[in-house]
């Protein structure tokens, strides 16, 4: 039995012998499906934009640490390892 007839209509039916016709509506749309095409390339495109923010990220981050770097290192001035002293930047 389809579960949208009613129990009783569908005994009555089969009781009295009057046929029992079941409609089916087609519900496939016309034409090309774009949500096919489209989703995989919003997703990929996604992506995309998710790894090129992310390269950007790493970009300004190693700029950040290249400027505190410089800036550490004027302040610091000479530094020295094990009798070996290095001078960063030279004073004019």
């Amino acid at each position: 039995m389809a579960p949208h007839i009613p129990a009783d209509l569908y005994q009555h039916a089969q009781a009295t012998g009057q046929p029992v016709v079941i409609v089916v509506t087609s519900t496939t749309p016309a034409g090309f499906p774009w949500q096919k095409l489209l989703i995989p390339f919003a997703i990929a495109g996604a992506a995309a934009l998710g790894t090129w923010g992310v390269v950007a990220a790493l970009c300004w981050l190693m700029d950040v640490a290249a400027h505190t770097a410089t800036v550490i290192a004027g302040a610091a001035g000479p530094v020295g390892a094990g009798g070996i002293t290095i001078k960063l930047f030279s004073k004019k």
